[in-house]
């Protein structure tokens, strides 16, 4: 019977699926302790990881009989994709799976940044009333600027059309043509950064989106937009992100992931109590739906793949 290991959360009733045709071990502990988890991959034909396990060289280079690695979302950074793919290893992303729930986050997070909710709900809390000292507005006829446009991106812009907004997007991957089909507007990074009154990222982390967020680029931001990233850390400089927001070249920001997860106490301190920001511990593509979706997808994969 082949042999798979389960390292992150997936739910019970994938787990029972496969646990027909393969002998299953779960053992969460083996996500952050990469000494262990390399001394016994060579066991497994199979892993099934979330985005904590680090499946990497030192980890790799030990698993003799590995064929398959499930990963239960989307994101590859933890996985050594070149050493996979030159050692006939396949890697199976649960492409899609989440995605409803994180364009989903992305038009709440968009909603509340506007209406200052974060700012309001702290007054609130202070026994103040900020009915007219804090102003918000509507995302009607606002322009949301989608930084890649990919699955999360379309559906997002789907979302925000029933608002009657106007999307724009910036992919040098994307034809025209694709963008036509969503109503969407393919334009410059400089058009979009200038144009947006909200600005969400749906890009990979590369070595041209590190830190494509920076200070000079929020100096083009004409409009004060709110910024959100469900995307990944570094994308976003995080110190020019808070700069930013107390210079007032932007008026808002949501993030769910971060350059270190967890989020440092350092990045926390340095955020004023004032700030019409909301933080979240890289949830957005995390509810029950979709961890059911997840789940099962990379469950039916593998069972597939060995032919089971």
């Amino acid at each position: 019977m082949k042999k798979i290991l389960i390292t992150e959360f997936m739910e019970q009733d994938s787990i029972n699926l496969i646990s027909k045709k393969f002998d299953v071990t779960y053992d969460p502990k083996l996500s952050e302790n990469v000494k262990d988890l390399a001394a016994q991959i060579h066991l497994f034909d199979a892993i099934i990881v979330r985005n904590k396990t680090p499946v990497n060289d030192s980890v790799l280079q030990k698993a003799r009989n590995l064929k398959f690695v499930g990963r239960l979302g989307v994101g590859l950074d933890n996985i050594d994709t070149d050493f996979c793919e030159k050692n006939n290893i396949f890697v199976q992303p649960a492409t899609g799976m989440n995605a409803d729930s994180v364009a989903e986050f992305v038009i709440h997070s968009s909603l509340s940044l506007l209406k200052n909710i974060p700012l309001i709900h702290q007054e609130t809390l202070l026994g103040n009333w900020p009915r007219t000292s804090i102003l918000s507005r509507e995302l009607k006829g606002k322009t949301l600027g989608l930084l890649g446009f990919g699955l999360i991106a379309k559906k997002v812009s789907r979302l925000a059309k029933v608002f009657n907004s106007n999307i724009i997007a910036y992919d040098p991957f994307v034809d025209s043509s694709v963008g036509s089909e969503f109503n969407t507007k393919l334009v410059s990074k400089n058009e979009l950064f200038e144009s947006s009154d909200i600005i969400s990222i749906h890009l990979p982390l590369s070595n041209s989106t590190k830190n494509l967020l920076n200070y000079n680029v929020f100096k083009q931001m004409l409009k004060k937009p709110v910024i959100i990233n469900s995307s990944r850390g570094y994308i976003i400089n995080e110190k020019d992100l808070l700069r930013a927001y107390n210079e007032k070249l932007i008026s808002g920001f949501a993030l769910d992931v971060y350059d270190v997860e967890p989020v440092q106490m350092e990045f926390l301190n340095s955020i004023k109590k004032s700030t019409n920001c909301i933080l979240t511990p890289h949830i957005a593509g995390v509810t029950e739906e979709s961890n059911t979706r997840v789940s099962e997808f990379i469950a039916n994969t593998v069972l597939e793949f060995f032919k089971l």
